[in-house]
C-alpha cells in the first residue's frame, strides 16, 4: 500500500470546514469511518482508538494528559443495550457503558492540502502544525491505528480519508489500495475480541453523572479524563474485569501528567479565541515546552511515497 502524506494530513485533523459542505455532508459526519452506525456523544474527528496497551505506555511515558474517552448515543433501532446518563442514551455492552480512549485534538494553526493561508482546525495533539508530520512517527508511542490506517478501511472495504481528500480538494493521495496480509493488520479488533482491548466498559454507570455530559460538551476536567482512561488501563483483554491497583495508579498517572502535550493544548485554546493562525506559533507553544522534533519533507520525498505510518 502506498499514500501521499506530504502536505496532507487530512486524517490527523478536522479539514471539513475549509470545504464548503463537508462537515455536513453526512448525517452523523462519521458514517465513512469504520467504527459502526453509532453517533459518538463528542465532535472530535476521525478518533485515534487506543489499546490498552497503548495507553498504559502513554501514562508510563507522563503523556496522560494526551487522551481522552469516546462515548456514543445508542442506536435506538438497534441496541438492546443502552443506559440513560445526563439526558443521553448512551450505548452500553452487559449495562456497562461503553468507550473508546483516544488522543486529544487541540485547535491548531494549520494549512493542509498546500493552503497559503492557515485555519484553526482541530488536530491530533501530535501533528507539528509546521510540518504537518507527526511528532512521535516510528517511535514506542506511536499508535497502531495510525501505522495501520488506512488499510483497515480497505480491508473492510470502507472509504479512507485519502479518498475523501481527493475528492474534496484532489490530487493523488491513495497510490495503492491494497490492504496488504490479514497478519499485518493486528490492531483491527472487531466483535468480542475488542472488550479490554480497544473498547473499553465502564462497571460504574452512577458514577459517570455529570461526566457525560461534560465529554458531550468538550468540556471534561482531568478528573474526568483519568477515570475513564484509568478504566481503560485496568481492563483486562475478553473481560469485563477490572484491575483495582492498575485503576488506582492509571487514576493517579493521569492526574499527575504535566507534560508539554497538556501545557500546549491549554495555550493553543487560549490562542484560537484571541490570535489570528499562524503555523509559526508551533515553536512557541509545542517546540519551547519539549515537543519533540520533525524531519520535514525534503529528505523523505525522496524515498519513495514521502509517506508517514504506512507501507
Amino acid at each position: 500500500m502506498e499514500v501521499n502524506c506530504v502536505g496532507c494530513a487530512g486524517c490527523c485533523l478536522d479539514w471539513r470546514p475549509l470545504v464548503d459542505g463537508q462537515r455536513d455532508a453526512e448525517p452523523t459526519g462519521f458514517d465513512h469511518e469504520r467504527r459502526g452506525p453509532r453517533a459518538p456523544l463528542d465532535d472530535t474527528y476521525n478518533l485515534v482508538a487506543l489499546t490498552r496497551d497503548e495507553i498504559r505506555t502513554f501514562l508510563e511515558a507522563g503523556l496522560g494528559d494526551a487522551l481522552t474517552p469516546r462515548l456514543w448515543e445508542a442506536d435506538l433501532e438497534r441496541d438492546d443495550d443502552s443506559l440513560e446518563i445526563d439526558g443521553h442514551r448512551v450505548a452500553a455492552v452487559a449495562g456497562r457503558p461503553a468507550f473508546f480512549v483516544g488522543l486529544r485534538k487541540p485547535p491548531k494553526p494549520v494549512a493542509p492540502f498546500d493552503r497559503e493561508e492557515p485555519a484553526w482546525l482541530p488536530t491530533c495533539v501530535f501533528l507539528d502544525p509546521s510540518t504537518l508530520q507527526c511528532r512521535i512517527h516510528g517511535d514506542d508511542l506511536y499508535p497502531e491505528e495510525c501505522a495501520d490506517y488506512p488499510a483497515h478501511n480497505l480491508a473492510l472495504e470502507q472509504e479512507t480519508e485519502c479518498e475523501r481528500v481527493e475528492d474534496a480538494v484532489g490530487g493523488n493521495r491513495l497510490l495503492d489500495d491494497d490492504p496488504g496480509d490479514e497478519d499485518d493488520r493486528s490492531g483491527l479488533l472487531l466483535g468480542p475480541q475488542a472488550i479490554g482491548q480497544k473498547l473499553f466498559t465502564h462497571p460504574e454507570p452512577e458514577a459517570l453523572e455529570g461526566l457525560v455530559d461534560r465529554v458531550a460538551r468538550d468540556a471534561s476536567t482531568p478528573a474526568d479524563r483519568a477515570e475513564f482512561v484509568a478504566t481503560a488501563a485496568a481492563s483486562s483483554p475478553g473481560t469485563f474485569a477490572i484491575s483495582d491497583h492498575h485503576y488506582e495508579r492509571a487514576r493517579e498517572r493521569v492526574l499527575e501528567a504535566d507534560s508539554w502535550i497538556g501545557r500546549a493544548i491549554d495555550e493553543w485554546g487560549r490562542l484560537a479565541d484571541e490570535t489570528s493562525p499562524d503555523a509559526g506559533l508551533a515553536s512557541d507553544v509545542e517546540d519551547a515546552r519539549g515537543a519533540p522534533s520533525t524531519p520535514g519533507w525534503d529528505g523523505l520525498e525522496t524515498e519513495g511515497d514521502g509517506c508517514e505510518g504506512t507501507d
